[in-house]
């Protein structure tokens, strides 16, 4: 699909809903004692692995107009499906559901899902989850499928090398039946969905400093979910309302989350036209999402540095952050992003290799990349290798390039945002 520069872009759009949050208030769900709603749901491939998977477990799923209704099995009583669970390309699922699995005891369970998937590491979360007394096995000892046989699980104390929500939220899921207080620490803050969701469902959950505890409980209790919309789909269309001249954008109802506003920060620091009522840091930790419009505009741009610290409430922007970089003053540099090598595809390789391909100054290290700001792009072809933010980042270097840009694959992007091109036309005036 070719994405020709574009004049200007206008208007107004809501981003689609949140997908890790989509992700969390199925599976919550299913683990409740009673039917949970959840208004707002993102209708997407990757979300619609996970109620997939909740249903070959034993939920009843029921999906509305405007809601999902998930009628769960409760903590202990999911059921033994008779093959594999697919996840499709949803490397959240593939790490958050062995959590509840591990607590299944007796049962077996196999995880699978397409090639992207069997690529995807799984070791940081086998090895947790094997210390608090379930059966974990992995192909190699490290990728999919993977095998969880459920036990009678044990509390622990762990610290994780690398911030990752995902392995975080796997142990604090199987947390909720081991015997005792679970504590989590990590290196750095990741995003915390899932402490605000099981804190909403009755869950004991503490945070202090980067250490997250959470004591067992009999039962979950959601009732309800809001997904606001997904911060990581509308930093798309934020930077192209800041690449393009003369644009004017209001993207509502955002979740701006402080583990989740880590690009917009960053953008800020670039001198990024982006106003919004984003969370401050706190300590304390609330069960609400926060929203809010965001109000975008062109501008100016400086280039900067994102150190490691900022990389886990960053992790599924940074390629928009290289393509900024190619238009602001001055050199842009990411450090200590290491875990892009494992996405859907090898980020850095693939954004490294696709923006140098459309002109820009790039180059590639071993846990990020450093461009040098050129004003602009010149356009071209960027293949996206089947990984749905490379393919949306190219759709965008096209609006703001000076030749237009053809994307190899875009059929991608409807892993997280099936209505991508059609938001982004919108706006073309």
């Amino acid at each position: 699909m070719r994405f020709e520069p574009a004049a200007r872009l206008s208007g107004e759009l809501r981003a689609p809903p949140d997908k890790s949050i989509s992700h969390r208030a199925a599976l919550l769900g299913a683990m409740a004692s009673e039917p949970v709603r959840i208004e707002h749901y993102l209708h997407a491939a990757d979300t619609a692995s996970t109620l997939q998977a909740v249903r070959d477990l034993g939920a009843l799923v029921e999906v509305r107009e405007d809601e999902v209704v998930v009628r769960g099995t409760g903590l202990r009583e999911a059921r033994e499906p008779q093959g594999p669970i697919d996840v499709g390309n949803a490397g959240t699922l593939l790490r958050l559901l062995p959590g509840w699995l591990a607590a299944q005891h007796g049962r077996s369970f196999t995880l699978d899902g397409d090639d992207s998937i069997r690529r995807r590491p799984v070791d940081r979360i086998a090895e947790p989850l094997r210390r608090m007394g379930a059966e974990v096995q992995a192909r190699d000892g490290r990728f999919p499928p993977l095998q969880v046989r459920g036990g009678r699980l044990r509390a622990i104390s762990c610290e994780l090398a690398v911030a990752s929500a995902q392995v975080k939220s796997c142990v604090l899921l199987a947390a909720l039946t081991a015997d005792g207080a679970t504590t989590v620490g990590e290196p750095a803050r990741s995003r915390d969905h899932t402490e605000r969701m099981l804190l909403r469902a009755g869950a004991g959950v503490h945070r202090h400093g980067r250490h997250v505890t959470v004591v067992n409980v009999d039962e979950l209790l959601l009732g309800s979910v809001s997904v606001p919309g997904d911060a990581s789909s509308a930093a798309f269309m934020v930077v192209a309302g800041v690449l393009v001249p003369g644009s004017r954008l209001l993207i509502a109802d955002v979740g701006v989350n402080w583990t989740r506003a880590g690009f917009l920060r960053i953008l800020r620091r670039m001198r990024g036209i982006v106003l919004g009522d984003l969370e401050d840091e706190t300590g304390e930790l609330v069960p609400d999402e926060p929203v809010s419009d965001l109000d975008v505009a062109h501008g100016a741009l400086e280039g900067t540095v994102v150190e490691a610290d900022e990389v886990p409430l960053t992790i599924d922007e940074l390629p928009l952050v290289a393509l900024l970089g190619c238009f602001a003053e001055g050199e842009t540099v990411v450090r200590g992003a290491q875990e892009l090598r494992v996405k859907e595809s090898d980020r850095i390789a693939g954004v490294v290799a696709g923006l140098r391909g459309l002109g820009a100054q790039i180059e590639a290290t071993d846990d990020g990349f450093a461009v040098r700001g050129t004003g602009g792009l010149r356009g071209g072809t960027l293949q996206a290798h089947g990984d749905h933010r490379l393919a949306m980042m190219g759709a965008v270097a096209g609006l703001a390039s000076a030749e237009g840009v053809e994307v190899i694959g875009m059929d991608s992007a409807a892993v997280s945002y099936p209505g991508f091109v059609e938001d982004l036309a919108a706006l073309v005036h």
